[in-house]
């Protein structure tokens, strides 16, 4: 019954990809076993990918892509599909900007931004929300987002920009070692010449002029130089792209950035926030 109910939630890009498997697996004359034998997996693994019951991940579609892919790059292509039909449905529409985006600029308030995660910070935000999720569904998150990072080195070269309020820094998930170990990465991220990482300090709201009082926020570019702006709240999600919201959100943005640390200053200050965890 739960692989019939799997089955009838499947996406469209799954069950093509379904498809596709069975057809090449077929025309490669190959059993469902061979496959598997040759990509890591078990046959009935196999089998319930063609089923459609369960969607291919990364690691199979790159085994798959080897073992029956006749060399035209197939089940590569089919990756991204199947990676954004594994977001949130709210989350979809900005996925497939951010794959493309020339520039990203994001504002954090609460927690690391899902593109600079650690697998563990990560594994540990989603499996820690409410209501509880599935593991496998845990898991599934949990690759989605770590499969974003590909824009890090991506041609052409984005220009990455984060911004966090400084208790974001402080505010520990799973455990301090995992803490200890996302702020170490965050370090490491920022020493990539097309990112930028800087902090806003929790004093600044003592100034009387506090630009960071309202909600994340996310500005990308669009291969075609326009700027659009997600934002999200309690899983409520627009993507706005209407002039003059566009350009009072980025008035907003560039004073959080100027109110705050320099990027030297920054990192320092995640380097003895790493040695306290």
């Amino acid at each position: 019954m739960a692989c019939q109910e799997n089955k009838d939630r499947a996406s469209t890009a799954t069950q093509l990809t379904a498809e596709i498997a069975k057809l090449m697996r077929q025309r490669a004359g190959m059993t469902q076993e061979e496959v598997g034998a040759h990509i890591g997996y078990t046959g009935s693994a196999v089998s319930a990918l063609e089923r459609g019951t369960q969607p291919a991940t990364e690691r199979m579609l790159d085994g798959l892509e080897k073992a029956i892919g006749g060399g035209i790059g197939i089940f590569t292509a089919a990756k991204k599909y199947l990676m954004l039909d594994k977001y949130p449905t709210h989350f979809r529409d900005y996925a497939g900007l951010e794959r493309k985006a020339l520039s990203v600029s994001s504002y954090m308030t609460f927690v690391v931004d899902g593109l600079y995660q650690t697998e563990d910070y990560a594994r540990a935000i989603i499996g820690s929300s409410y209501p509880p999720l599935p593991e496998a569904r845990v898991e599934e998150l949990v690759e989605a987002r770590m499969a974003r990072k590909a824009i890090f080195d991506r041609e052409p070269t984005a220009l990455l920009e984060l911004i966090l309020e400084e208790s974001v820094l402080r505010r520990p998930f799973g455990s301090r070692e995992i803490m200890r170990n996302q702020l170490i990465y965050l370090t490491e991220c920022a020493k990539r010449r097309n990112v930028t990482i800087q902090v806003l300090p929790m004093d600044r709201g003592l100034s009387g002029d506090y630009a960071g009082d309202r909600d994340k926020m996310k500005l990308l570019e669009t291969p075609e130089h326009r700027t659009v702006v997600f934002v999200e709240t309690q899983g409520i999600t627009n993507l706005i792209s209407d002039p003059a919201e566009v350009t009072e959100r980025a008035h907003r943005y560039a004073k959080i950035r100027a109110q705050s640390l320099s990027p030297i200053e920054s990192t320092d200050l995640i380097e003895q926030l790493a040695g306290e965890q």
